[in-house]
């Protein structure tokens, strides 16, 4: 008898719906609305905007896919059935990067807070002491635990600690508008300002961050109860409440910032802990007090999100053939990938080690950039699978997609861009390195020498955009070589990028690699009533 067990369908709409709330209301709502005011002054509402119209385009075409193929981990499986193991293991590789990282983001934030009334955590130049690392260690291990028990047990958790995470924002904004002075919104001295400023707040500030958590609904999908219904409305109800959620405290703290602090201008901003300071500032001490309860409960909760889905990304990973076979197990009692689990604990817990990233701001933009770099296959493999898979059922049929899914592909460009010359540089250099650990997999795998042949040519469309990506990024006014004004810069590379997005779609496996006993293993044909 198989000792592989199977995922629990256990989550609902609610559930899955409040997953991706709980990781998108994490550490971003904390410092977003100040890091976005001091880059794009009172135009700061502007890029909570782009940003969700985005992930919105993003998440619609994922919506697709995984109500066709709802698979744990899928962000890393679709480009594997669509495009081979090449693109499959560059994403999955992306993808280990961003999860394992936000983990360490997270309780990062949680120290930073805490700072406010536990000085001892932090040294002069804002990374953790010898206690501010055992707090950050202790707190993964929590994570940990509650995820070690049961699917169930882990959802039901995060749904009513996500309720408190609206509850403390919305008081917030009820209190800063009385306080609200409408003056404020002609201050100027926001650096760069005007448009280029709003662009840059997108992924800078951590707006792009922020709405990273939408994913969640994707990766959990083959333990919810009706993944074809639930995981697209999980997906576009999560956005577009936090959205509405975020743009008000974005307006809030630009009304309500004294007019003193704004002597030199909204750059001059700088607060380590930015609401809990403005509430000290206005005189409202009990929200000051709120503020800094809730700063560790809700980058806490993302945290836990993550933790358990870096393990999915992890079981994804080893189920497509680039990592050891123990890490596709799923525990038979609990239905859960629990040596994943460990490895999820361990590497957030590295994370958090001093001589990594010392701070939140430090940590932000290669997060986001690692996630979008995993993004911008979803729309190619949505078309690829259109186009070569035409008879797989797909409960949620998106209207449109093919303008959507381009337009998709676009908006992930964009966000590359964004994110700036030193970011993008690195993860490419990251990525192309780790293909030596790809061929360490594929010389002890006889089915993935056959296939290596066909996997690298669907894959020279990606190295390509790599490449791309690169030479538009350092020519742009966010690069060094700012040699294409803004907004043309985006424009070029939004436009160009095109040629990369159908090129991969052409590019695609001719039979997608979907195997039977795959589907039948996961028991996932059949949604639950």
């Amino acid at each position: 008898m198989s000792d592989q067990g199977k995922f629990k369908k256990k989550l609902t709409l609610l559930d899955l719906t409040f997953l991706g709330c709980g990781s998108i209301i994490g550490s971003g709502w904390l410092y977003g609305a100040m890091n976005a005011a001091k880059i794009a002054g009172v135009l700061a509402w502007i890029p909570w905007i782009i940003g969700a119209v985005i992930f919105l385009l993003i998440g619609l075409v994922y919506a697709e896919l995984t109500s066709a193929l709802p698979r744990s981990g899928g962000f890393l499986r679709y480009p594997d059935y669509s495009h081979g193991t090449v693109v499959g293991y560059l994403i999955g590789f992306a993808s280990l990067l961003g999860y394992t990282s936000v983990i360490g983001v997270e309780v990062i934030a949680v120290r930073e807070y805490a700072t406010y009334y536990w000085p001892a955590l932090t040294n002069s130049d804002g990374g953790p002491t010898a206690l501010g690392f055992i707090v950050q260690s202790a707190l993964v291990v929590i994570f940990f635990l509650i995820n070690y028990w049961s699917v169930n047990f882990f959802g039901k958790t995060n749904t009513i600690v996500t309720f408190f995470k609206f509850v403390v924002p919305l008081l917030i904004v009820i209190m800063l508008l009385l306080n609200m002075d409408v003056s404020n919104f002609s201050a100027t001295g926001a650096d760069p300002g005007g448009i280029h400023g709003v662009f840059q707040s997108v992924v800078a500030a951590g707006i792009a961050f922020a709405f990273l958590g939408f994913r969640q609904s994707v990766d959990f999908a083959a333990e919810a109860r009706n993944p074809q219904r639930d995981t697209a409305w999980a997906i576009i109800i999560s956005i577009f409440l936090c959205l509405g959620l975020y743009v008000l405290l974005q307006f809030a703290f630009l009304g309500a910032v004294p007019g003193d602090v704004l002597a030199k201008g909204w750059a001059s901003i700088n607060w380590e802990s930015p609401w809990a300071e403005l509430a000290k500032t206005l005189g409202i001490i009990w929200l000051a007090n709120l503020v800094l309860v809730d700063a560790a409960i809700s980058p806490a909760a993302t945290g836990n999100i993550f933790l358990s889905g870096t393990a999915r990304v992890m079981f994804a990973w080893a189920k497509n053939g680039y990592f050891y076979s123990i890490f596709a197990k799923v525990d038979k009692r609990t239905g859960l990938p629990r040596a994943s689990l460990w490895l999820a604990l361990i590497m957030g817990i590295a994370w958090t080690i001093p001589a990594n990233f010392q701070t939140w701001a430090g940590l932000v933009g290669a997060v986001t950039t690692a996630f979008v770099l995993t993004y911008m296959t979803g729309p190619v493999s949505a078309e690829a699978l259109r186009n070569r898979a035409p008879e797989l059922p797909r409960p949620f049929k998106l209207r449109g997609l093919r303008w959507i899914s381009p337009l998709a592909f676009i908006a992930a460009t964009l966000l590359i861009l964004w994110s700036g010359w030193s970011v993008i540089s690195l993860l490419v250099i990251l990525l192309v390195a780790s293909l030596v650990f790809y061929f360490a997999f594929v010389d002890k795998d006889e089915t993935l020498r056959k296939n290596l042949k066909e996997d690298f040519k669907a894959s020279i469309w990606l190295f390509g955009y790599y490449a791309f990506m690169l030479i538009m990024t350092y020519f742009s006014t966010f690069g060094p070589g700012k040699a294409i004004p803004g907004p043309w810069d985006s424009i070029l590379t939004g436009v160009l990028s095109l040629v990369f997005y159908y090129w991969g779609v052409h590019s695609a496996l001719k039979v997608p690699r979907i195997t039977e006993d795959e589907e039948l293993e996961l028991d996932m044909d059949k949604p639950v009533a």
